[in-house]
């Protein structure tokens, strides 16, 4: 595997999409539990101001989520781009809840009873199955939770990430939600800019590589990011660096 390079000096003429867990904040035990300081809330502020508000936050979590953990208005997609508000401040949904969910939140009950390390994420258009508590039931999480979709034909599809497994609609990701944020202002014509860590991301790292743009993988593993970046600390030291320029 070749080593990735550090990303260019970034520019406020860029259009920016940035995950948040792992990428912007340290993940922690459980998404209840991760920390946002108010550093990072005035970083991305100066950012959107000095870009002409050309930053998304490109999210799993629910925007209702985003919206009480970091109290930011600006663009953003939750549920891996199910649900998006754009610069405008419209709300686009792409999926309802699909019936199918309950049956599949009923069936995981007894499971969370027996496996209280397993924590389950009822996020409206998706469940997440999270085992950061108990890491070694990684391989019993995803075997269940891929029986479950199996087992349904409605259009559902498993998203894996960084101790957490997720059932949701099919056929949109992180990569259809920028394409949707670059065909509209302020980042209509702007060299496109994508920063993940997980697995999940990878959608938005395909996308921006088609577009000649600039994708960032945070922290280790296989990627098709062209660049790398160490660690939250080094992410939100590059975004300052675009506010010198």
């Amino acid at each position: 595997m070749r080593r990735k390079r550090p990303p260019p000096e970034p520019s406020t003429e860029w259009g920016f999409f940035l995950d948040v867990d792992g990428t912007l904040v340290e993940i922690a035990d459980s998404p209840a539990t991760v920390y946002v300081d108010r550093r990072l809330l005035e970083l991305i502020g100066q950012l959107f101001r000095a870009s002409s508000g050309a930053v998304a936050l490109i999210s799993g979590r629910s925007l209702s989520n985003l919206d009480k953990l970091l109290s930011l208005s600006l663009p953003m997609a939750g549920q891996h781009g199910l649900e998006r508000r754009d610069a405008a401040g419209r709300l686009w949904l792409h999926a309802a809840p699909p019936v199918s969910k309950y049956s599949i939140r009923d069936a995981l009950g007894p499971v969370l009873a027996r496996h209280p390390g397993l924590v389950l994420e009822d996020k409206g258009l998706t469940l997440a199955l999270h085992y950061r508590q108990s890491p070694h039931l990684a391989g019993y999480a995803h075997r269940l939770m891929r029986r479950l979709v199996m087992s349904d034909e409605r259009g559902l599809e498993l998203q894996q990430g960084k101790r957490v497994v997720e059932i949701k609609p099919a056929g949109i990701d992180k990569g259809t939600a920028i394409a949707e944020y670059m065909d509209e202002p302020p980042f209509l014509d702007r060299c496109p800019v994508f920063i993940g860590d997980d697995r999940n991301d990878e959608h938005g790292f395909a996308l921006v590589n088609k577009r000649a743009g600039v994708s960032i993988k945070v922290g280790k593993g296989r990627t098709c990011a062209r660049y790398r970046l160490a660690n939250v600390t080094a992410v939100r030291d590059w975004l300052a660096a675009a506010l010198k320029g």
